[in-house]
C-alpha cells in the first residue's frame, strides 16, 4: 500500500523539537531572535510573513517584523541589513522574496552575514552546501530532507532524480542526496525526454512549478516520490505530481496541500534556532 507522507506530522515533531530547544536557551538566559524584512505590501508576501512570524512566537524566539515601503531606497535597505547583523539580540535574518524589481536580490541577500542567514543563501553558505556541509539547509530543501528521514527510504546507493534546479529548492536537495550517498541526475526546462530520466529514480523529487508535469509514464514503480509543486488552477492547489494517477505505482508519496508546504515555515524556525546555537557556541546542530 502506498504510504502517504503527512507533512503536517512531520512538522509537528519538527516544532516540538524546536520548542524544547528554545527553552533549553531561554533557562540559559538567551532567547533567540528572529528579524523578517519585508518590503512592499503584497498582500501574498505579508501573509506568508506574518505566519512565519506567528509560529517563531508560538515556539517562544524573539520575532519582529520590518516593514519597508516598496519604493525604499536599495542604499537604505542594505543600511538596515547592516544594523541588524550588528546587533546581537538578532540572531537570524530572512528578507522575504520577491522583491520590487529595482532592489537587487542578489546584492540584498549578500548583504545578510552568514552567520545570520536563515534561507542559507548567502554565496558562502552556498558553497558550504556544495560540500554538504552548511550552517543551515535551505528551508524546504532542510523539510524535504526531514521528510526523506520520516519515510526509512534509503538514500546511499540509490538513484534520486530532481526536476528543477532552483537555489531554493532544487539545487541544495541535489546537494543533500549527494551528501547522503545517492546518485543524483538533475534535470530542468530544457530536459530532453524528462521520463528517460525520471524512471530510473528510487527517490524522484519534482520542484518544476509546473501543474502535474509528472504522470505515471514517468515513475518507475515503488519509488518514493517528493511533490514541491504548489499551483493555483481553477481556485484548486495542485501539485507538480499527478496525484491520482502517480500513487497507486509507488510506495511513498506527498500529497499537495499537505506535504512539503508545512515543512517549510517549520524548518525556517528551525534553521533560526540552530543559527543562534551556533552563534553562542551552545550546540549548533544542522537541521536536516
Amino acid at each position: 500500500m502506498t504510504q502517504i507522507i503527512d507533512g503536517k506530522q512531520v512538522a509537528a515533531e519538527v516544532k516540538r523539537d524546536v520548542g524544547e530547544r528554545v527553552q533549553r536557551l531561554r533557562g540559559q538566559g538567551v532567547v533567540p531572535g528572529l528579524t523578517l524584512v519585508l518590503v512592499g505590501d503584497d498582500a501574498a508576501s505579508a501573509s506568508y510573513v506574518r505566519s512565519k512570524r506567528k509560529l517563531a512566537m508560538d515556539l517562544g524566539l524573539h520575532a519582529v517584523i520590518r516593514e519597508l515601503p516598496a519604493d525604499v531606497e536599495e542604499s537604505e535597505l542594505l543600511q538596515i541589513i547592516g544594523q541588524l547583523n550588528e546587533d546581537d539580540s538578532v540572531d537570524a535574518i530572512l528578507v522575504q522574496l520577491p522583491l520590487p524589481p529595482h532592489l537587487n536580490a542578489e546584492r540584498v541577500l549578500e548583504a545578510i552575514a552568514p552567520e545570520k542567514d536563515v534561507d542559507g543563501l548567502h554565496p558562502i553558505n552556498l558553497g558550504l552546501t556544495s560540500r554538504g556541509a552548511p550552517s543551515v539547509w535551505p528551508c524546504t530543501a532542510a523539510g524535504i530532507a526531514r521528510l526523506l528521514d520520516f519515510t526509512g527510504v534509503p538514500i546511499a546507493g540509490q538513484t534520486a532524480v530532481v526536476v528543477g534546479r532552483s537555489r531554493l529548492v532544487g539545487w541544495p536537495t541535489a546537494q543533500w542526496l549527494l551528501s547522503r550517498g545517492a546518485t543524483v541526475v538533475q534535470c530542468h526546462r530544457q530536459t530532453v525526454n524528462l521520463p528517460t530520466y525520471t524512471r530510473q529514480a528510487d527517490v524522484l523529487v519534482v520542484a518544476a512549478g509546473v501543474p502535474h508535469l509528472i504522470g505515471k509514464e514517468h515513475v518507475k514503480p515503488g519509488a518514493t516520490v517528493i511533490d514541491v509543486g504548489m499551483n493555483r488552477v481553477d481556485g484548486r492547489l495542485i501539485g507538480d505530481v499527478d496525484f491520482a494517477h502517480v500513487a497507486p505505482l509507488v510506495s511513498a508519496i506527498t500529497p499537495v496541500p499537505g506535504g512539503v508546504g508545512p515543512m517549510t515555515v517549520a524548518m525556517l524556525v528551525a534553521n533560526a534556532v540552530s543559527l543562534c546555537e551556533q552563534r553562542r557556541g551552545m550546540r549548533g546542530d544542522v537541521d536536516e
